[in-house]
């Protein structure tokens, strides 16, 4: 492969506005990850009003393409059942924002991949630099990017004496919660024996640690935080 081409497209996302008659296709690769929303700074927007600012994500995981609902307002459902968990996509499946209606195909041409690349909607898989972020989606501090500087940060309430490098203002939240180390260039999360719980994609953690990848959602208490690498 030269450094010019980029990797296959494996699948491939379809919306069509209904107001505008608008379709878009936004093509992802492999280990891609897609945020979908109202904000513009998602991967796939989409400027509606029942869309919440960051209302879903869909991420490669041994093989398979998962939407995972982001705490929004009105829900995620496939197929017309709504999600609570992360859930796997086959071609074909119907994705629906509350009203918005997105399309999930595993049948992406060469053409398909072409387009996406021209219109800037070709979705590549992060480059593994050891970096990462913590952006909140729901929560006091909802829409708040934590981006994430030192090797090892403490995560907890916010208070006035706190000694933690993320202070969240969520009564919720422990004091302190969990921690995040960089492991090599792998993020490990650990429970610090907090009250409520530390949760990656729904599954409780705890002191031994868990890995994070792209697009893995972390529930601090009452407030949720999406992990984006690279």
């Amino acid at each position: 492969m030269s450094d010019l081409e980029q990797p296959a497209g494996l699948a491939k996302i379809i919306w069509e506005d209904p107001q505008t008659g608008d379709r878009s296709e936004f093509v992802l690769t492999e280990n891609a990850t897609a945020t979908i929303g109202r904000a513009p700074e998602n991967d796939i927007c989409i400027p509606e009003q029942h869309v919440s600012r960051r209302h879903a994500v869909i991420s490669y995981r041994e093989g398979l393409f998962m939407i995972n609902d982001l705490n929004s307002a009105n829900g995620t459902f496939v197929n017309d059942e709504q999600i609570t968990e992360p859930f796997p996509l086959a071609s074909d499946d119907i994705i629906r924002l509350f009203v918005p209606v997105l399309v999930f195909s595993a049948a992406v041409s060469e053409e398909d991949q072409e387009r996406a690349e021209e219109d800037g909607r070709l979705i590549l898989a992060p480059l593994n630099t050891g970096k990462g972020k913590l952006i909140i989606t729901n929560g006091p501090q909802e829409g708040h990017t934590i981006p994430l500087l030192l090797k090892k940060v403490t995560v907890g309430r916010a208070t006035s004496n706190a000694t933690w490098e993320i202070g969240l203002q969520d009564p919720s939240v422990s004091r302190p919660h969990a921690r995040l180390e960089l492991v090599e260039t792998t993020w490990m999360v650990y429970d610090m024996e907090s009250s409520n719980g530390t949760f990656v994609n729904g599954v409780q953690v705890y002191d031994k640690g868990h890995p994070l990848q792209d697009g893995d959602t972390v529930t601090f208490g009452g407030t949720m935080a999406l992990f984006r690498a690279g």
